[in-house]
């Protein structure tokens, strides 16, 4: 969440157009105040017309603004070259258009947060060369995922971002292609999908290392696919919440943090071969059954008599048995003897 102090709102300030001979007055439904340079809007389902040039600070916040068109904040080609902040957080946005910030030269804060976007042009962000901080977080549905990752990457003069903002976003991966072409200090992807970081980025990692990563939150998959970051993790100090990130799956392992586990939890070589092993064991199990199963059928005759002669030998067993019984049975046969 951004916060922006307002200083304070005068009747005069808010009104009055006389405050500047060039500037255009402040729009009906907006308080402006001059003396901080604040302009806050509620109340509308566009951005408005136009807005006075010695604004620092635009709040557009908790309206009902769907849709950003082409050079919404210049719609007359005017450029806002005192605009270091724009707050578009709460306004139900669902669509940024190719060059929506154009003629905002200067804007170093951009917070789209808690919006519900799910389309963003691959030009979405073109015309901020000094964009230091962009919030996104809580605001992207599912098909704008892939959306952010390609106007980042076509976004070249967002060479100067420092922070950006994308917890809550059900992300499965970070959304960059190379970490290496920003100047990134913070990278927050605190509550989403991630199962594990990719070895691009890991190496990314390693060459920014100025950068910080949030990443707590996030249900990580604590198998061999995970050894490259692990092993970052272990031998950088570029993750302040690293001891707040837990395996989520395997089962066995649920909880655990990943700090905690052993290299050769993580380890591809011994995974691989364990895998081997088994399917190894199973191979000669089952030769080891067909030459059982080969041995009783060639050897089948043989058992058969040998199955007959056991038969026959019980047998005369019982017989012999059965004859000393009926003959014991009863004691009057021995008195009658005698």
């Amino acid at each position: 969440m951004v916060c922006l102090l307002l200083g304070p709102v005068t009747s005069q300030e808010s009104s009055s157009p006389s405050s500047s001979s060039s500037s255009p007055p402040c729009p009906a439904s907006c308080l402006c105040a001059r003396d901080s340079g604040t302009v806050t809007c509620r109340g509308d389902t566009e951005v408005p017309g136009e807005v006075p040039d010695w604004t620092s600070a635009l709040i557009l916040r908790g309206n009902n603004i769907s849709n950003l068109p082409r050079a919404a904040f210049s719609p007359n080609g005017t450029e806002l070259d005192a605009l270091v902040t724009l707050s578009l957080s709460r306004n139900g946005i669902r669509a940024i258009e190719a060059g929506a910030f154009l003629g905002l030269p200067r804007l170093h804060l951009l917070d789209l947060s808690h919006n519900l976007l799910a389309s963003i042009s691959a030009g979405a962000f073109h015309g901020l060369p000094e964009l230091r901080s962009l919030y996104l977080n809580d605001s992207l549905l599912a098909p704008a995922t892939a959306h952010l990752s390609r106007a980042l990457a076509t976004a070249g003069g967002l060479r100067h971002l420092h922070r950006l903002d994308l917890a809550g976003n059900r992300l499965t991966s970070i959304p960059m292609e190379r970490l290496d072409i920003y100047n990134l200090h913070t990278l927050v992807l605190v509550n989403n999908s991630i199962e594990s970081i990719g070895g691009e980025n890991v190496s990314s990692l390693y060459r920014q290392w100025r950068v910080r990563l949030y990443l707590s939150l996030n249900p990580f998959r604590c198998n061999c696919d995970l050894e490259a970051f692990y092993h970052w993790l272990r031998n950088s100090s570029q993750c302040p919440d690293s001891d707040l990130l837990l395996c989520s799956e395997p089962e066995a392992r649920r909880g655990t943090p990943l700090k905690s586990l052993r290299a050769e939890d993580v380890d591809c070589v011994n995974e691989n071969l364990e895998a081997v092993s088994y399917v190894f064991l199973g191979i000669v199990l089952a030769l080891i059954g067909v030459v059982f199963l080969m041995v009783l059928y060639l050897n089948r005759e043989g058992i058969k008599r040998w199955l007959n002669n056991i038969r026959e030998a019980c047998r005369d067993q019982m017989e012999v048995y059965h004859y000393r019984y009926e003959q014991d049975s009863d004691p009057r046969l021995a008195n009658v003897a005698v």
